[in-house]
């Protein structure tokens, strides 16, 4: 059950983040939840022990760990767009 609540809520986290960056419109469903796992493992990683808490990659879903996950997608998806187009946009 765990996995499915991960893959539910890093998809939302990608899809937001791919609003937030404006690149929506280039990526299907699959990459959303690969951008929202892999930013949430990355802000899990480098900020979650700054600030505390715990990751949501451990299965703990609170306002604080959506906020990192999603801030660590967007950092992603713009380090991404820096080396695709030269611009992080």
């Amino acid at each position: 059950m765990g996995l499915i609540v991960l893959l539910v809520v890093g998809g939302l986290i990608g899809w937001v983040a791919s609003l937030i960056m404006r690149t929506d419109g280039q990526q299907g469903i699959f990459l959303n939840i690969v951008v929202g796992i892999v930013g949430a493992a990355l802000a899990g990683f480098l900020i979650t022990p700054l600030i505390g808490g715990a990751p949501i990659t451990t299965g703990v879903i609170s306002i604080q760990s959506v906020l990192v996950s999603l801030v660590g997608a967007v950092a992603l998806l713009a380090i991404i767009n820096l080396f695709r187009r030269g611009t992080v946009r």
